[in-house]
């Protein structure tokens, strides 16, 4: 009886160590990609069949040192010493889908004038976007924001920002294999988090209901958890560009939103 007992309990510990590695893991990936209640075969049903919108030419304008499609608030809030914006142009405030282009400010003051580097379709939040982002709320958030760190499962492509190589990085394999590779490569959104820790470091200052792990990664097709996704192409071209001495920031959220 005694032995059939330790076997009993030692089930019990083992299920017990079992369930918190998997709440441990699902927190870590909380802020990104994984697949949502409205997925057929790893695939958005709301998105099925609709690729990403292809990179339109650049909003008119008539102000070089301006970045396009950006209202006056947003203009003010990129900082001063910034040379690299990367612009999220959000296809509406419900919409997956997004454009992001590259801008590289020719010049170190704000007479400056800002040239468009590249261009590429992209998916946000399955469910758009919000000024106000919460924790599972499957939105973007609104914003400008720092780039600061970058890692993924992939070695180092020659990022200049500290890049951090990890299997944790790793998709879980009970997703749909058409995220399995979301992962290979991130560059962290500074969104509720600390700078110049890993991407995947999991400290939020602003507390964990204001959700956190909001990354630029690679593209499965459809909307994400909250981050930005694009091609492997895309995040192998930033990881090589984006350059702390340029001060990058993403500036991001819906095209009407981004106007105002």
């Amino acid at each position: 009886m005694r032995s059939g007992g330790d076997t009993r309990h030692g089930d019990t510990r083992r299920a017990v160590i079992k369930t918190a590695a998997l709440a441990c893991l699902l927190t870590v990936l909380a802020g990104c990609g994984g697949p949502g209640p409205t997925k057929r075969n790893g695939t958005d049903t709301a998105t099925a069949g609709q690729p990403a919108s292809t990179a339109p030419t650049a909003p008119a304008t008539t102000d070089p040192t301006r970045i396009p499609g950006l209202g006056d608030r947003w203009q003010r809030r990129i900082p001063a010493d910034s040379r690299q914006v990367l612009a999220v142009y959000g296809e509406s405030r419900n919409s997956a889908r997004s454009t992001v282009a590259l801008y590289t400010r020719q010049g170190s003051t704000r007479e400056s004038t800002w040239d468009r580097t590249r261009a590429w379709p992209a998916h946000n939040g399955r469910k758009g976007w919000t000024p106000d982002h919460r924790e599972g709320d499957k939105r973007s958030p609104v914003g400008v924001f720092t780039l600061s760190d970058a890692g993924g499962v992939l070695p180092d492509p020659g990022a200049r920002l500290p890049y951090t190589r990890s299997a944790a990085f790793a998709a879980p394999r009970w997703w749909a294999k058409a995220y399995w590779h979301d992962f290979d490569y991130v560059i962290a959104i500074d969104y509720n988090r600390v700078k110049g820790t890993p991407p995947n470091d999991q400290t939020r200052p602003g507390g964990y209901a204001k959700g956190g792990g909001i990354w630029l990664h690679m593209d499965h097709g459809s909307g994400t958890s909250a981050c930005v996704s694009l091609s492997r192409p895309a995040m192998r071209y930033l990881l090589r560009t984006l350059d702390p001495d340029r001060h990058p920031v993403v500036v991001m959220g819906d095209r009407a939103d981004l106007k105002s």
